[in-house]
């Protein structure tokens, strides 16, 4: 697929209106496709392959706005606050500890995974594109889809390609459900809408959002009081609107159809046994309250009684909003602080209780970020228009510069747990000293999303003809599985 192109002279400003408007002219060539095709073969003939399958159910943790590896799970050396302290001797500013893996040390805040380190894989050696300015934009939609944006077509997120390609695992239940992450009143919305979809495969494939976990329960049940034939009437009413609306005839029959049918898969759930599955108040309180650090303890919590119910796909977030939570351009160490306290006893549990459940081995979860920071790759604290930290600094002066700040793609860290991947296991290392660089076994996006892919049973050369032209699950198809992932 061809890519457009973005000026990198270009005033922010300008080439962030630039990147949206070339963002919605793929997302009108979507609701205008027809049906993509699944082709059993690439264009240059060779026959396509489905691997067998390591995982039904996927779940990606995702640290929306960059987690810092030297801060969490690739520690280097520790440099403690002190005003006066060069800026560029900042390394990690959280001590290393003990995992109950010998050989793996994560950092200070995170002592509930390392209890879960030997149930998993560790990969120190993530390494992304730099994709030059709307750094995270680019970033979480190049992820989240595989492909850089912005292109002539709207690319399906990968949860959207597990909907497509494997089909719900429980009728009833959405397969892609995307939790923790408002589109609305957030910044940079337009830009998370524009992958948080499912592109030319139609609405039907696309995720149910959450973003209130507490809230879900009563995203799947009729208004108060609306009986169950007036809900009927709704929607009867709703696709004889679709029928009417002024704009059909940019809607190609293929997605107007996909939004009947996403309207009739959300009729059959309000109607079912497995919505309680959404109320997270029906979990016995001793279970809940280990979840209870946030919004997104709650999702991990949600996102564990949604698999058990069948969801194919389950993305729980952080949630991305520029310069909070993981986004740390300034008070990088006490923002990392308070994210730990969030992250760490939810994730934990959430593996523990999938294990206990017998889920763990058939369910592949991930956590991951668009990418790494470091102190200084990009400048020192203040040098940068999108820094909070005003100040020009080569020295330690106030705790707000004392952290993570800068943008850093050339190594970042993911875990993976489940889903067939070796348990105890180190995968890939990043430079000892500044740049910390991925230095042994590289994992890039495409080579991830073709290990992932392969986990659940999804060829990365699996192909569909949109508009007579090959789209793949991997760019190009040339995603390959990192084998070394998997026992």
């Amino acid at each position: 697929m061809t890519e457009f192109e973005l000026d990198p002279a270009l005033p922010e400003s300008v080439a962030r209106r630039r990147f949206l408007q070339q963002l919605m002219l793929g997302s009108a060539a979507a609701l205008m496709a027809n049906e993509p095709r699944r082709l059993l073969a690439a264009p240059n003939g060779d026959v396509i392959i489905q691997p067998k399958a390591k995982a039904d159910s996927c779940i990606l943790l995702w640290m929306g706005g960059g987690m810092a590896a030297p801060d969490t799970f690739d520690p280097k050396k520790y440099v403690p606050f002190e005003p006066g302290v060069p800026v560029a001797k900042v390394e990690s500013t959280f001590p290393a500890i003990d995992t109950v893996v010998d050989h793996i040390k994560i950092t200070q805040g995170l002592e509930h995974i390392a209890q879960i380190m030997d149930r998993g894989t560790l990969v120190r050696s993530h390494v992304l594109p730099d994709l030059g300015s709307i750094l995270h934009s680019r970033h979480q939609y190049h992820w989240h889809t595989g492909y850089v944006p912005p292109q002539t077509v709207a690319c399906p997120h990968i949860g959207a390609w597990m909907a497509r390609v494997l089909g719900p695992l429980n009728p009833v239940i959405p397969p892609f459900i995307n939790i923790g992450q408002r589109l609305e009143g957030v910044g940079e919305q337009e830009e998370l809408k524009a992958f948080t979809t499912a592109g030319f495969f139609g609405s039907e494939f696309g995720p149910m959002n959450l973003p209130y976990p507490e809230e879900a329960a009563a995203s799947v049940r009729p208004p108060k009081g609306m009986q169950p034939g007036r809900f009927g009437d709704r929607y009867k009413l709703y696709r004889q609107l679709i029928d009417q609306t002024p704009q059909r005839e940019y809607l190609s029959d293929y997605q107007q159809e996909s939004l009947v049918r996403s309207m009739e898969n959300a009729h059959r759930l309000l109607s079912s046994k497995e919505r309680a599955a959404f109320d997270i108040s029906l979990e016995p309180k001793e279970s809940y309250d280990k979840y209870d650090t946030g919004r997104f303890g709650r999702g991990c919590l949600l996102a564990r009684r949604l698999v058990e119910n069948g969801a194919r796909y389950v993305e729980v977030t952080t949630e991305y909003v520029p310069f909070l939570h993981w986004d740390t351009h300034a008070n990088g160490h006490t923002t990392l602080k308070r994210m730990k306290e969030e992250i760490d006893r939810p994730i934990a549990q959430l593996i523990l209780d999938l294990e206990s459940r017998g889920l763990l081995d058939r369910t592949l979860v991930i956590l991951a970020s668009e990418f790494s920071r470091d102190m200084i790759m990009e400048g020192r604290p203040g040098s940068n228009a999108n820094d909070q930290a005003t100040e020009k600094v080569d020295v330690l002066q106030e705790l707000k510069h004392y952290g993570q700040h800068r943008h850093f793609t050339g190594g970042a860290s993911i875990m993976l747990w489940g889903g067939g991947v070796k348990k105890g296991h180190l995968y890939g290392e990043s430079a000892p000293e500044r740049p910390f660089l991925a230095v042994k076994d590289p994992l890039t996006v495409t080579d991830l999303h073709a290990s992932i892919f392969t986990a659940m049973g999804i060829s990365p050369k699996t192909v569909f003809d949109v508009e007579k032209r090959p789209f793949y699950a991997t760019e190009d198809g040339l995603g390959q599985p990192a084998m070394g992932l998997f026992a």
